[in-house]
């Protein structure tokens, strides 16, 4: 097995919180400390936390050869799996105020390829992403499948998906991403947000998803 294989390959049940890559406070205003500590410690923690019992319990089923409660832990698989992944690259594409960034070249070709032009494509994000039903995600995916961008939303972030894209660029509004600072105002939240984003870490997910791959953390497989 190569390095690279070891570094990709998860046992059942043992996944893990990340950490996040800058202080609690970072964020603010836009994303008060409040805010940030209640979603990554607990709100992300408990999707770490339900994955990790599905899988054990998945591995005890196969062990015993009874599936006699395999719709309930496939359907725990698929939630509190999507919400991992999707909070582990929210924290990283959002950077504090005042950490300037621009889109970088790969990621300009592919939105203008796609979308027309930038503006274009911000347009579509934003209202996708403001007018998700319930709670959910607006997220720019690269799909494999058709070699280029979209944007795609979940109301709940194991549905509405195209299989084999993956996540760019996302923003979360479950309430509990904006509620405690903005109250019932998703669309000056997800104004607000992009101020945050970190279009170097955008780039660099594009690069990689280009490649098949889909880091979980800052810097875990940082293109050259």
């Amino acid at each position: 097995m190569s390095d690279t294989d070891l570094r990709a390959y998860t046992p059942a049940g043992k996944h893990k919180l990340p950490p996040l890559p800058y202080p609690y406070d970072a964020l603010e205003p836009i994303i008060s400390s409040t805010t940030l500590r209640y979603h990554h410690d607990h709100h992300h923690k408990s999707y770490v936390d339900g994955l990790n019992r599905a899988e054990l319990a998945l591995v005890d089923a196969r062990k015993k050869e009874n599936f006699t409660f395999i719709k309930y832990w496939e359907n725990e698989l698929a939630f509190n799996g999507s919400g991992h992944i999707l909070h582990s690259v929210y924290w990283t594409i959002m950077a504090p105020q005042g950490f300037e960034s621009e889109p970088g070249r790969c990621t300009v070709k592919e939105i203008n390829k796609y979308f027309g032009s930038f503006d274009a494509f911000l347009d579509q994000f934003v209202n996708a992403a403001i007018k998700v039903e319930a709670s959910g995600w607006g997220i720019l995916v690269w799909n494999p499948a058709w070699s280029h961008l979209e944007i795609l939303t979940a109301e709940k972030h194991q549905n509405l998906t195209q299989w084999g894209s993956i996540p760019i660029l996302v923003i979360d509004v479950w309430e509990h991403a904006y509620y405690l600072d903005y109250q019932y105002n998703r669309e000056e939240y997800v104004k607000e947000w992009l101020k945050l984003i970190n279009w170097y870490e955008v780039e660099n997910r594009l690069r990689l998803a280009m490649e098949g791959e889909l880091p979980l953390v800052i810097g875990e497989r940082d293109s050259e």
